[in-house]
């Protein structure tokens, strides 16, 4: 099968790049795709773009251009609920728009005739992510450890539950508490995976969606964030993506 991973940002797909065997690079919709192998399964990866839109454009271009099978995102989130702190990871059970509202014609947050609101994530993917981002966590403990302590970070955890995505950077403690008081359920903040989940919904494709918390969502949001990405959430994702990989990625026969 073609596994398409894709990230927001180029710090988010590095770790990735590198260690891509027979790579072959595809121009397309403004965007490069890189097609070939890691870890002995065929993958395509590709820098989405930031937002909903860019997001959506990219996965359909995955499914019909490239005959992806499956899609994983990764990249960074803030966290909402207070157990995600910086430098832990979270991997999707639901995604949401929490700024979607067709009211009075649909309830709030309800994507137009699909009568839901929450896409959950394919189960198989995510388990796999899930035992993948615990086992990586332990093995780059020394790897990241000086990169860790230099932000604050201490004994990063694993989550798994709701991601909320919107079309904005939510970096105010109001925009924060305003979202955890409207869904006090959701882990963590980002701005593409529920329209990943959206397209892969109504292409019926698999997909899971991976995030390492960079920040709380509050007025500290900006602090380091170039910094927290490049040595720490772009080597992280990386080490769990190819942890996961060499379990068998999917959880399926290749």
């Amino acid at each position: 099968m073609t596994l398409a991973l894709m990230a927001a940002m180029p710090e988010e797909l590095e770790a990735l790049l590198a260690p891509l065997s027979a790579p072959r690079i595809h121009h397309h919709a403004g965007r490069e795709f890189h097609s070939g192998w890691l870890d002995g399964q065929e993958v395509v990866l590709v820098l989405s773009r930031i937002g909903k839109v860019a997001a959506a454009t990219t996965a359909t271009i995955l499914i019909e251009r490239f005959g992806a099978e499956a899609i994983v995102f990764t990249g960074v989130a803030g966290g909402l609920n207070p157990r995600a702190r910086v430098g832990d990871v979270v991997v999707a059970r639901e995604l949401l728009q929490h700024d979607l509202d067709a009211s009075p014609l649909f309830p709030r947050h309800e994507v137009p005739l699909t009568g839901r609101s929450r896409f959950p994530t394919d189960a198989v993917l995510s388990d796999s992510l899930l035992q993948a981002a615990r086992d990586a966590l332990d093995a780059e403990r020394i790897a990241l450890g000086d990169a860790w302590a230099a932000l604050g970070i201490t004994a990063p955890q694993v989550h798994e539950g709701l991601v909320v995505s919107g079309d904005r950077f939510v970096a105010t403690a109001a925009e924060g508490a305003a979202l955890r008081h409207e869904l006090p359920d959701a882990l963590a903040v980002e701005m593409e995976g529920a329209a990943l989940a959206q397209v892969c919904h109504d292409c019926d494709l698999p997909f899971a969606v991976l995030r390492c918390i960079s920040d709380r969502a509050d007025d500290q949001a900006h602090v380091d964030f170039k910094r927290f990405l490049s040595e720490v959430a772009g080597p992280l994702a990386g080490a769990v993506v190819r942890a996961w990989l060499r379990r068998g990625a999917s959880g399926r026969p290749v």
